[in-house]
């Protein structure tokens, strides 16, 4: 079974997470952020990751910290649950409809830390969650999982969701766009971590090997504002 469990405590959180990637999608999460929660819990589901998680951050101040530390701690887990990532999918890819909302999203297990995002919100908040935080979870993801992720979403407006949407942060007209972003994220990677039936044993790249970086020594850690960009200096398939 390939999972992994992550403790880590600092002055500003404490988060318990452990994370079952052969799972069936089951997850018992309290962040302190009801939104947040929505989009892990439909990260997981659509994923079919188990995942538990407790959260206990400094909140009263906003949710940056919060949300930062468990996209760290999501990211460790993946990277220690996959191993030497031998006989992995690797690639994965999703086209997500979501009324008037439209979400690409692509990832490559490559050993590689970067995170192309093109997601314009049209509001601010949602709730008392600030959408800009939703770049602050990925990019502190794909750091610590050395993950390449991509994903994109139309420019039209979407609809306000109405009393379901969100875990009580409803009625927001973003609301649509980031439950899109978790939930075709979230079968993204489920489909990249997959063992294909086949059973193939090797890692899928010429090297032999996925691209050791974050974990395995020093690197570079760079970020353009100007495109959302995050991106580790390793290089090569």
């Amino acid at each position: 079974m390939r999972s992994a469990e992550i403790i880590r405590k600092t002055a500003e959180t404490d988060i318990r997470l452990s994370l079952n990637l052969d799972g069936n999608g089951k997850s018992a999460i309290d962040s302190g952020c009801g939104f947040l929660d929505h989009m892990l819990t439909l990260f997981t589901r659509h994923g079919c990751f188990d995942l538990l998680l407790e959260c206990c951050g400094d909140v009263e101040a906003d949710y940056h910290h919060t949300a930062e530390d468990i996209g760290i701690c999501l990211g460790k887990a993946f990277f220690e649950a996959l191993g030497d990532k031998k006989g992995i999918t690797r690639y994965g890819s999703m086209i997500l409809p979501m009324d008037e909302a439209l979400i690409m999203s692509a990832i490559d297990i490559s050993g590689r830390s970067y995170l192309g995002l093109d997601l314009p919100l049209p509001s601010t908040r949602v709730g008392d969650f600030d959408t800009e935080l939703t770049q602050e979870f990925f990019e502190a993801f794909v750091r610590s999982s050395e993950i390449l992720c991509r994903q994109s979403g139309n420019r039209d407006p979407v609809r306000w969701r109405g009393g379901c949407c969100a875990g009580g942060c409803a009625g927001c007209v973003c609301s649509g766009r980031c439950d899109g972003v978790h939930l075709s994220y979230g079968s993204t990677p489920g489909r990249a971590v997959s063992v294909p039936p086949a059973g193939e044993k090797s890692v899928r790249s010429p090297k032999g090997y996925a691209a050791a970086g974050w974990h395995s020594g020093p690197r570079q850690y760079r970020h353009n504002s100007s495109d959302s960009r995050c991106t580790g200096d390793s290089g090569g398939a």
